[in-house]
């Protein structure tokens, strides 16, 4: 008798070990091609790419694997996280910066008004550059081939070199002219949307703030 205690203590002490380690085994979850969320004490092969979590005997996520993304995936979340890092530093600029919308409307007027003084200016040359070659072309007008006058004499080369120059310095401002018109509306954009965002944050900011001061109901 004294040699079958030892023997049931084994079989009884293997016995709770396969016990725990199977009470201890965890759950996976994971979801198919369908939507449907599935359970086990392990997951299919060809799920194994697919998100899924680990949980415990109580039913609690204890860990979690995201789904492998394919490289054009990789990429979009990539981007989508340098979006949204973006933007949570420009919010951070925006109520670090302005104390009210006021400061964001004169900065703005500030900026605005020197783009149009740009504006302003490069017209100016424009219309210089206008009345420069209208009296160009006067001259022109006496040397062949705008001449049909027979004997009338060949332009001189630096009447010549002197219309393409004025010609090229019109495209090159009229170029610069639509750069900053374009600017000028950007920058309208971008001043509209960055105070449309920081009411957005003060109102945000404000409603957190009544609810921390807010009496809690008994």
């Amino acid at each position: 008798m004294r040699n079958a205690i030892p023997f049931l203590a084994v079989v009884l002490s293997s016995v709770i070990l396969a016990g725990n380690a199977y009470a201890q085994k965890p759950t996976y979850k994971w979801t198919d091609e369908k939507g449907v969320v599935h359970y086990g004490d392990s997951v299919p092969p060809e799920y194994s790419q697919r998100e899924q979590a680990v949980m415990n005997k109580q039913g609690v996520v204890t860990q979690k694997k995201q789904a492998e993304m394919t490289p054009a995936e990789a990429a979009e979340y990539a981007a989508k996280q340098k979006e949204e890092a973006q933007r949570r530093q420009h919010d951070m600029f925006l109520v670090s910066t302005y104390p009210s919308v006021k400061e964001i409307e004169n900065v703005r007027d500030t900026r605005l008004e020197q783009i149009n003084g740009q504006i302003s200016a490069t017209q100016t040359y424009i219309a210089n550059l206008t009345s420069r070659m209208d009296g160009l072309k006067q001259r022109a007008m006496l040397f062949a081939p705008y001449n049909t006058k027979p004997g009338a004499r060949r332009m001189p080369d630096d009447l010549a070199e002197e219309m393409v120059r004025v010609i090229s310095e019109q495209r090159t401002q009229h170029t610069a002219l639509d750069k900053r018109r374009t600017e000028l509306q950007s920058v309208m954009d971008q001043f509209d949307g960055d105070i449309k965002r920081f009411k957005e944050l003060r109102t945000s900011a404000a409603a957190r703030l009544n609810n921390a001061t807010a009496p809690k109901k008994q």
